[in-house]
């Protein structure tokens, strides 16, 4: 499973790419207004920071000027994959820009019929979101097994499923057992991934004995 960070903090990104475990980034609108700094720019040094995919979402709902905002946006860097919303002009986005070669994140997925356009509109991701369904008592994750089985009975399917508002670990776990591609994780869900108790106890109990001996490793 590949790990995206859903984030335009660049010192959060910075640092959670150091560790070797960013494969890509996805932000939105909301996430740029938290940085109080210009769109452009700081896709473009987000683009800088990691090599894989990183999604930027076009703000229009008609199809011409989604279409314009998408290639001003693709035009940033070779690694900016466009994101629009799954409305008919969002899809009829989609097409073109897969056409001409843009990778496309179809945001804002909530069943699966809408994840079979997608992927039919060429998206390179479809961004199925969990934690709003949970939040309305749907189980998110039976979401991702459905669309995990539709796109796994026809092999000519390249779309990506792409987890989306993932709250927790859990989240993540559940979303590899069903062979989900892509979770993308706020930057606190990668770092809660790390921690365990027994790690904790464990790790003081070797340093405690090692401390005994009274050696070094680097002498």
């Amino acid at each position: 499973m590949k790990f995206f960070i859903d984030s335009a903090d660049l010192k959060e990104l910075k640092d959670l790419a150091s560790t070797g475990m960013v494969d890509g980034v996805t932000t939105n609108p909301s996430l740029i207004a938290k940085s109080g700094r210009d769109m452009i720019e700081v896709i473009g040094e987000i683009c800088a920071i990691v090599d894989g995919p990183v999604s930027a979402e076009v703000t229009a709902t008609d199809h011409a000027t989604m279409l314009a905002e998408g290639r001003k946006l693709a035009g940033i860097a070779r690694n900016v994959a466009v994101k629009v919303p799954l409305t008919p002009d969002g899809l009829k986005t989609c097409r073109v820009l897969a056409d001409e070669g843009t990778q496309v994140n179809v945001t804002l997925c909530f069943s699966p019929a809408q994840a079979i356009l997608a992927a039919k509109a060429g998206a390179a991701f479809v961004s199925p979101f969990v934690g709003r369904l949970d939040d309305i008592g749907t189980d998110g994750m039976q979401l991702i097994a459905d669309i995990v089985e539709i796109y796994d009975a026809y092999p000519a399917i390249r779309t990506e499923v792409l987890v989306a508002s993932v709250r927790h670990p859990i989240h993540v776990v559940a979303a590899a057992k069903l062979g989900a591609h892509v979770a993308t994780l706020p930057p606190n869900v990668l770092r809660q991934m790390y921690q365990h108790p027994l790690t904790d106890k464990g790790l003081a109990a070797f340093l405690a004995d090692w401390q005994k001996t009274g050696q070094s490793i680097l002498g």
